[in-house]
């Protein structure tokens, strides 16, 4: 009997078992061949992610449960593995909103869609383009250029990791790639024919070359891009201003045999979000990331990119801290430009009221050597309010002071 809660094996239309296959490889064209390996034998693919301690992989290895593994030593099998269904080709691990590794199941459908969408809405060459993966490959950002590449007949190069003096030696005129906002800031959008920007909130002013990306590990990479849907996608913001998406990228279900999509085949994304006045989507940031304080709603990402102009802020998260007058404060978490003369709360207040609104200024700032972000350059949400709850009171004041 299957683990509670994991699906049965299924059988595919030949009668075979197919595996589920964990590539524990550095990017590079020894992942690529056992990517196309795993898919040619009918297996589906789980990236590793390189970083993981050896607990760290025991205990991805024993929430998603590959039947075997690909390492510098070659292919082994594994106890306790459970099936995929035939069709089934990538199982992306994502921590989601509690932390445990959870793990998307992409199609092969759904992962040809996604390649095809996307290559259209940037008029990719096959014959003439080339795309660079330079992000980690255990994230659908970095894995879906692979894919993407290989599902179109692009030409491909895969590195090991985001070193910014091999990303500008690979560049060119006729070169794509995806980054998050901290690696393009470190290499510029010059170099490339065309940079697809996800992970987190994109700069302002961004070239023109640059196209942003909204998706998750669900949709299989961004299926808005520039705030417009690619070809296929359906969104719709509730009343409430949750982001829904219906697209034939979406995911079959979760490894462990659940299906988050609602009635219809939509899938709710706890996003939250608006269409502008010609129709663009805007993404204001996560639901649950909302802080409301005297009654006022603030999102983080307006609050952030105001602070990120303050010539003292070298990096900063924002995140709500409960109040029991106020029900939540806003606090600043700040890495300092220079940490023998950190910026002031009084001035990153004064910065924020005259931008956004009085209600917005952060109540509280902690100060960090580094702002908690993930691999691909998202902050950290949840070690944010960690340590905004862990910050001290100020005297206080209502929010619109």
């Amino acid at each position: 009997m299957p683990a509670q809660g994991r699906p049965a094996p299924v059988l595919g239309q030949t009668g075979a078992v197919h595996e589920l296959v964990a590539i524990d490889l550095p990017g590079g064209p020894a992942f690529v061949d056992a990517l196309r390996r795993t898919w040619d034998e009918g297996d589906a693919v789980m990236p590793v992610d390189q970083r993981l301690s050896a607990p760290g992989r025991r205990a991805l290895f024993g929430s998603l449960a590959p039947g075997a593994v690909v390492g510098p030593g070659g292919r082994r099998k594994l106890s306790g593995g459970l099936a995929v269904q035939e069709g089934d080709a990538l199982v992306v691990p994502t921590s989601g909103s509690t932390g445990q590794p959870k793990g998307v199941v992409l199609t092969h459908d759904a992962v040809r869609a996604s390649a095809l969408a996307t290559s259209r809405r940037l008029g990719v060459e096959p014959d003439r383009d080339r795309w660079l993966a330079c992000l980690p490959l255990n994230h659908v950002g970095g894995l879906s250029v692979v894919t993407r590449a290989l599902r179109t007949g692009t030409a491909l190069e895969v590195h090991p990791g985001f070193d910014v003096e091999r990303v500008l030696a690979s560049a060119g005129p006729e070169v794509l790639v995806s980054l998050v906002p901290t690696a393009l800031a470190r290499t510029g959008a010059s170099p490339f024919r065309t940079v697809v920007l996800g992970g987190s909130a994109p700069p302002g002013d961004l070239p023109a070359n640059v196209v942003t990306t909204y998706g998750m590990t669900e949709t299989g990479s961004g299926v808005v891009y520039d705030g417009w849907p690619l070809d296929g996608v359906e969104v719709r913001v509730a009343p409430g201003g949750e982001i829904s998406l219906r697209c034939p990228m979406l995911l079959r279900c979760y490894r462990d045999g659940t299906v988050p999509l609602g009635p219809g085949g939509w899938l709710r994304t706890g996003d939250s979000g608006h269409f502008g006045a010609d129709g663009r989507l805007h993404v204001d940031g996560r639901l649950s990331e909302m802080v409301i304080t005297g009654g006022e709603n603030v999102w983080p990402a307006p609050v952030e990119d105001v602070l990120r102009r303050h010539p003292g802020v070298a990096d900063v998260g924002v995140a709500g801290r409960p109040d029991p007058e106020w029900g939540e404060v806003v606090v600043a978490v700040v890495a300092p430009s220079d940490p023998g003369a950190p910026p002031d709360l009084l001035e990153l207040r004064a910065l924020v009221r005259d931008q956004l609104a009085a209600y917005c200024a952060p109540r509280d700032l902690v100060l960090v050597e580094a702002v908690p972000r993930t691999a691909i350059g998202k902050l950290r949400r949840a070690e944010l309010a960690r340590l905004a709850r862990l910050s001290c009171p100020t005297a206080a004041e209502g929010p619109g002071a």
